[in-house]
């Protein structure tokens, strides 16, 4: 009895940490459709302002919204976030918006080094070219694909694979995110899908939908539908 005793208590020591885990997990997987949600709302505030026309969002062939980038090292430009990406379905991008999947953003940009708040940033993809190769891994924005801060209120997206805006007191404006890296967040689609999971294959609409994409992805397929 004794014997059995000792050994019972590194099995209950695991239990008990598993048991004190669950609610961490739990909590990461909310934030992460916090997170989708929040994107959603943003992108509602995008297409409902004249900053930028829907015809602009409507040429894109992927979107992705990062709400709230923090700023986390002032005069060096160290930025953290993470936010969706959606794309249009099929080998082309000429389909409906499929079901999003998470990206993260870090390193060093002069668009990112100004002013000292949260911010929010949407970059649309223009190019098939550059679509594939940010759900392929990680890019480097105005690098790997060259990018360009949005024009406003001009309908014309000029030549360059990416238009880049930030939202800073509830309007839209072009900004440089050149130097920033994007990559798929491997551990939050995984939280989010329940298995391990390619951004590809999410945006495909190769997996089950989450239902914190449903708002962000009824709103692109109403207001930026097919070209």
């Amino acid at each position: 009895m004794e014997i059995s005793a000792k050994r019972s208590v590194p099995i209950l020591l695991v239990l008990g940490i598993v048991w004190l885990a669950l609610p961490v997990w739990g909590a990461e997987k909310s934030k992460d459709e916090e997170t989708i949600r929040n994107a959603a709302t943003v992108l509602q505030a995008m297409v409902g302002s004249k900053d930028v026309p829907a015809s602009t969002v409507a040429k894109a062939d992927c979107i992705v919204i990062l709400p709230s980038v923090k700023k986390f090292a002032v005069g060096i430009g160290g930025t953290g976030g993470r936010g969706p990406m959606t794309c249009r379905e099929g080998a082309d991008f000429t389909g409906k918006w499929g079901p999003p999947a998470m990206y993260s953003i870090g390193g060093a940009s002069a668009g990112l080094q100004i002013g000292g708040t949260d911010k929010d940033y949407i970059i649309l993809i223009m190019a098939p070219t550059a679509a594939n190769k940010v759900l392929d891994g990680k890019v480097k924005v105005g690098s790997d694909a060259t990018a360009a801060a949005g024009s406003g209120a001009s309908a014309s997206t000029g030549t360059a694979d990416m238009l880049t805006y930030s939202r800073t007191s509830g309007l839209f404006a072009g900004v440089s995110l050149d130097g920033a890296s994007l990559e798929p967040d491997k551990d939050a689609n995984q939280r989010l899908y329940d298995k391990s999971v390619g951004a590809r294959e999410v945006v495909s609409g190769g997996v089950t939908p989450t239902p914190a994409g449903t708002q962000l992805v009824s709103l692109l397929n109403s207001k930026a539908g097919k070209k």
